[in-house]
């Protein structure tokens, strides 16, 4: 059975923590010039509305899947790879999202660079990190 691609995923951190993921390739434009090219990681805690994108787009040495990489893949010039399909690297992304109180309180979605969050899970010097 396949799973739908565009349905949020759950990940249970414990009984009483769940959160609902997703991951998007967006563009803005129209095919064959296309700009603002990024990969979103959606979170949000479920039974809730606030939500989180953690947003990776590409340049100075950060890599997102485009086609050449698996989907949905972040990386760095470092050679230092996520797979945002993963739950294992979703639930590493979460407590970053938690450690550092990013997860918004309040209805609607926020918006956060997700380079500082890959620097502090895999170590990357990328960027000046």
């Amino acid at each position: 059975m396949t799973r739908k691609p565009l349905r949020p995923r759950r990940l249970i951190i414990d009984p009483d923590t769940v959160y609902m993921w997703t991951v998007l390739h967006k563009h803005s434009g129209e095919q064959g010039r296309w700009r603002d090219c990024r990969t979103v990681l959606s979170l949000r805690r479920e039974g809730t509305t606030p939500r989180l994108n953690i947003v990776f787009r590409p340049g100075g040495g950060w890599i997102i899947a485009d086609g050449y990489y698996e989907s949905g893949s972040v990386g760095d010039s470092e050679r230092n790879w996520l797979n945002l399909h993963e739950p294992g690297v979703i639930r590493r992304f979460a407590d970053q999202v938690t450690a550092r109180g990013l997860m918004p309180s309040r209805p609607g979605t926020a918006e956060i660079d997700g380079w500082p969050l890959f620097v502090a899970i895999t170590g990357s010097r990328v960027g000046g990190a």
